[in-house]
């Protein structure tokens, strides 16, 4: 991070705060005496986490609310600055599930996944950059998944939000350069959070399982030595073949999908059966 005046703290805020990889990032920044703001909708579990942070970083504070609500996003990045005086860091990590066949998900569980996963971001990263601009420096991370490089079967609208949080922070490599504000992405694999437990599609991953504290780490490397884009774990040789195979044999690698996680042709023809009936996808 860019440098400080002496005494002057740095003020880091982390969405999806109550587990997994938001709270292993929170407290990671809380070791190294960063005051955190962690946000996310469990206040319960936001409490517990902010005890335990203030340890190492006395003024954390959490606020809890629904980041697909733009006022509530808005104001965090707002409320932070008005109680700590500056934002050096914003760590967009606050994410839902979307692992469901398709032909059973309604515009609108789309329209919502779309707001948490991705608008979100896009409102507290707007909020944020005229503060850093103010500053003349200031972090901004993405958290998007490996889903986004290689879709799985179920999760193409999942994967839609964060390729769409894709090409923003991309965009925001060129739009910000020289100003101070540096702008990074990162891309979960396997890791071992409660995400794998929520969805109405059973799971048919069965690899290893990465620390949510894997992913925490990388986040602050990013920020210290301002990298771009990062997959997590790095060297995994399950994500290098995926990623390989999307790139140059794309067909065998839909193909292998296909196999460990079809759409049955029982659920292909209940969706035809709806379709008949004049039912919109979810009804």
């Amino acid at each position: 991070m860019a440098s400080q005046s002496p005494g002057e703290e740095r003020v880091a805020i982390v969405t999806g705060a109550s587990s997994g990889i938001g709270w292993a990032t929170a407290r990671a920044f809380a070791r190294r005496g960063t005051t955190v703001v962690a946000v996310a909708r469990r206040e319960d579990r936001l409490h517990a986490l902010v005890d335990e942070l203030r340890a190492g970083a006395p003024r954390s504070f959490p606020l809890a609310g629904d980041l697909g609500e733009r006022d509530f996003a808005e104001r965090v990045v707002a409320e932070s600055a008005e109680r700590l005086g500056r934002v050096d860091v914003l760590v967009n990590n606050a994410a839902v599930p979307m692992r469901k066949l398709l032909y059973r998900t309604s515009v609108e569980e789309a329209e919502a996944a779309l707001r948490v996963n991705f608008l979100s971001c896009l409102w507290t990263s707007f909020a944020a950059i005229p503060l850093m601009l103010r500053q003349g420096s200031g972090t901004i991370v993405n958290v998007s998944s490996f889903a986004s490089k290689v879709v799985p079967t179920h999760e193409s609208l999942y994967a839609a939000t964060k390729c769409a949080m894709n090409g923003f922070s991309e965009g925001l490599w060129n739009d910000l350069r020289g100003s101070g504000i540096h702008v990074a992405l990162v891309h979960p694999g396997p890791i071992d959070t409660e995400i794998w437990d929520k969805g109405d599609h059973p799971n048919r991953f069965t690899g290893r399982k990465y620390p949510p504290e894997t992913v925490a780490d990388a986040i602050l490397e990013a920020v210290d030595r301002r990298i771009h884009e990062l997959v997590v774990p790095r060297r995994n040789p399950a994500l290098t073949v995926a990623r390989f195979l999307r790139l140059v044999f794309p067909r065998l690698l839909r193909a292998g999908m296909a196999r460990m996680d079809a759409v049955s042709p029982e659920e292909l023809e209940e969706a035809r059966r709806r379709a008949r009936e004049g039912r919109r996808l979810g009804d």
